[in-house]
């Protein structure tokens, strides 16, 4: 019995023991942050991705989901939840993503790695390489994505994926650069020419999000995967990616300012410049001597090295606003005061004239793709963004639709909403609101609004 006895204590001793052991472990774990891990633990996939992912969002919306020939008499569409992943490059809050994530949606819905959710707005995009800039406004400065550079790929090196796979949001997956320099032909209007393929994971809702080297830097813009084969995906490659980026966010065309300095971004091996190929006649620039040649060292004090860096450099700048450049010309470095204008509205293109007047940014449509729906039109535009409190927001127009009528005029092609445009009987402030109709799916829809300058 005694024995017995001792056998029992022994036994409670040991669960005590156990107990205390657990809450003593337990204790010692929730005191260890992340930062605080095991290092076997943190490895440089961890690293990388702790570095980048809070410059991932991930994008939401609805969308008329068409048919392959964009509009078939007997199929007005259907609506579907899209969805995809962007990358923030500016602190202000300008994304970059995938033309295809954001083509044809309504509302643009992005959510921060913070989980806080907000509407962008469609900035500019560029259909032929698939690629857009989005902008959305919150009140303090976003983190922007460490970027690397594409030129010094190595067959074999690890690369990471983060995006909103199937929805599933910021799901990381790892592969290798399988093969560079990839041509993929993904229809008959869209081809993508020289990129990066790697085995990493990319699912549907990955597109538009980042492909990071080892050191949590971006390296492209995943874009596509082979439908049919396992581990092969592909990804814009990031020098590409960025200087369409510079041009989508040209701050001459977004800020109204003229500075008069056309340059490319001159990259040898894996360092890069920004060297000017035109100015402008009769520019700011031309009157504080820049050059074709020089190449521009820094901006208003903040460094520059490239086209994207130049343009986010201008941007939010104001007319008549002076700012210091540095150029370097030969082996001499010069610094001149540089004082902005404002954009001669005769040099604004008929696409920026329709975003300030009517709200709308337009696409020329295949002439078979409305004649499919309707013989009565020989052509439209289609509407890929509608700003916010425009005339064609406050009369309902739609991303998606496509405008084949303004007043007595056809919208065929660009050139007719020039015209439109500049048509004094039109555009005078006092002027009766004017008929436009639209095809939405298989309906001709109309409406009225006034064609005057609407200032953004």
């Amino acid at each position: 019995m005694q024995s017995q006895r001792c056998n029992h204590s022994w036994r409670e001793g040991s669960r005590t023991g156990r107990i205390a052991f657990c809450i003593l472990a337990i204790g010692v774990l929730a005191s260890m942050t992340p930062a605080e891990a095991s290092p076997l633990r943190r490895t440089p996939i961890v690293a990388a991705v702790q570095n980048a992912a809070p410059s991932v969002v991930s994008i939401h919306g609805r969308k008329m989901l068409m048919s392959p020939d964009h509009y078939a008499p007997t199929d007005t569409g259907k609506e579907v939840k899209g969805m995809g992943t962007g990358v923030v490059i500016d602190p202000r809050g300008y994304i970059i993503t995938n033309f295809h994530v954001v083509d044809g949606v309504e509302r643009i819905h992005v959510t921060l790695e913070d989980r806080r959710t907000t509407v962008a707005r469609l900035i500019e995009r560029d259909p032929t390489t698939d690629l857009a800039v989005i902008k959305i406004d919150m009140p303090d400065p976003l983190p922007v994505i460490p970027t690397g550079t594409s030129a010094d790929l190595m067959c074999g090196e690890t690369v990471i994926a983060i995006g909103n796979a199937y929805g599933y949001e910021f799901t990381v997956t790892r592969g290798i650069v399988s093969a560079l320099h990839r041509t993929v032909q993904v229809s008959d209007e869209q081809q993508y020419r020289d990129l990066i393929q790697t085995d990493a994971s990319i699912n549907p809702g990955n597109s538009g999000g980042p492909l990071l080297n080892i050191d949590g830097e971006m390296i492209g813009i995943n874009v596509a995967v082979r439908v049919g084969a396992q581990g092969i995906g592909f990804a814009i490659p990031i020098d590409e990616a960025l200087d369409v980026a510079a041009r989508l966010i040209e701050a001459e065309r977004l800020e109204g300012i003229a500075h008069g300095i056309s340059g490319r971004t001159v990259r040898e091996g894996i360092e890069a410049k920004f060297v000017v190929t035109d100015v402008r006649e009769g520019s700011p620039a031309v009157q504080h001597g820049v050059q074709a040649g020089d190449v521009v060292k820094s901006v208003a004090g903040t460094p520059v090295h490239t086209a994207l860096e130049f343009e986010r450099a201008m941007l939010s700048r104001k007319a008549g606003e002076e700012l210091e450049i540095v150029v370097e010309r030969g082996s001499s470095k010069l610094t001149s005061s540089l004082a902005l204008e404002s954009m001669p509205v005769a040099e604004r293109t008929v696409t920026d004239r329709a975003w300030e007047m009517l709200g709308l940014r337009l696409v020329p449509l295949p002439t078979r793709s409305i004649r499919q729906v309707s013989t009565r039109y020989q052509g439209g535009l289609r509407v890929v963004a509608v700003r916010n409190r425009s005339v064609a927001e406050e009369q309902g127009i739609r991303p998606g639709d496509i405008l084949v009528g303004i007043h007595k005029w056809e919208t065929v092609k660009m050139d007719d909403v020039a015209y439109i445009l500049e048509t004094p009987e039109l555009t005078r402030a006092d002027e009766q609101p004017v008929r436009f109709f639209i095809l939405r799916g298989s309906d001709t829809l109309y409406g009225h609004f006034r064609v005057a300058s609407q200032r953004r």
